[in-house]
């Protein structure tokens, strides 16, 4: 990688890459996009910065000719829960953004990352150490799009030989963005009131495992991904990677650890706890290890100290 563009630059995962990558290949060198400027934002200020609405086709194309741009990183999209709510505009943004960035990678021989998620599976999906290959039958339009995206990349893949590479996210868990409409933003919003009341109502019911990530293995592993040799990558999109897998009462027994007067209870969101329900305990990243050396950092205790310590100084 070169010349990056991104799409989604102001989201949960897009405003800590943008800034990871650019501190790893130089400022100039990373085109961060959105639909919306933020005025003052990090990720603006930075670096180079256009807004763009990814339904646009054209004018995806011509931002990524006028910076030269060899790698798109496309990242714009609705997350799990706030497209169950807009099935219709999920669908629009999720799968004609995918297309047009696939297009633009297509047109001007770019590698092309973009990331699936564990929203993929479904109920009839294995639950534990859920395979790398496995049933796929999503019960949300979330899980749908995330599906087609993989199947789109595959086919680019195979039929234009563009450089498509992708992994499915777990929950990710970071201090720096705050929670995004994601069924598995309670273990980051827990941290929050942690920090602020020491107190938090969970809305996902006690026992409910998913898998989870610290957001710095996260930026680490789109590094790695996308500078691996690509003759070792057998699946080269969807790789199953994972830190993690916990249930609400064990994060809030590691906060209990350093604020020991926490509490929290349960007041269950039915839509999201159905999302959940659907979704694996835990994955299988054997994969992710053998074809690309993937490995996380972070346990559930050692993301927990450091968030606490985050959090505690940003919300001062």
């Amino acid at each position: 990688m070169q010349k990056i563009l991104i799409t989604g630059a102001l989201g949960q995962i897009g405003s800590e890459l943008t800034m990871h990558l650019r501190k790893i290949y130089g400022n100039n060198n990373v085109i961060a996009t959105d639909i919306r400027k933020i005025k003052g934002n990090e990720v603006v200020e930075s670096g180079p910065f256009e807004v763009l609405d990814v339904l646009n086709a054209k004018d995806m194309v011509n931002i990524a000719k006028k910076y030269n741009v060899d790698t798109i990183i496309h990242l714009a999209a609705l997350l799990s829960a706030v497209a169950e709510a807009k099935p219709a505009v999920a669908w629009n943004l999720n799968m004609g953004g995918l297309f047009n960035a696939l297009e633009t990678a297509r047109e001007l021989n770019c590698a092309f990352f973009t990331p699936s998620s564990i929203g993929a599976f479904g109920p009839s999906t294995p639950k534990d150490k859920t395979p790398q290959d496995t049933i796929q039958r999503p019960q949300t339009m979330y899980g749908v799009t995330k599906v087609s995206g993989e199947l789109l990349c595959d086919y680019y893949f195979k039929k234009y030989n563009v450089d498509t590479r992708g992994v499915r996210f777990p929950g990710l868990i970071s201090y720096v963005t705050p929670p995004g409409g994601g069924t598995t933003d309670y273990a980051v919003d827990i941290y929050y009131q942690a920090v602020k009341q020491k107190k938090y109502t969970s809305y996902i019911k006690e026992g409910t495992y998913m898998d989870m990530m610290y957001m710095p293995d996260a930026l680490n592993a789109v590094v790695t991904l996308m500078e691996a040799d690509p003759s070792k990558l057998k699946h080269r999109n969807a790789f199953n990677i994972t830190a993690m897998s916990f249930e609400p009462s064990q994060i809030a027994a590691a906060i209990k650890k350093y604020i020991p007067e926490f509490s929290m209870d349960y007041d269950v969101d039915p839509v999201r706890q159905a999302i959940a329900d659907s979704w694996p305990n835990s994955i299988d990243d054997s994969a992710a290890r053998e074809e690309w050396g993937f490995k996380a950092r972070y346990d559930l205790d050692s993301m927990t100290k450091d968030m606490l310590e985050k959090l505690s100084k940003k919300l001062k």
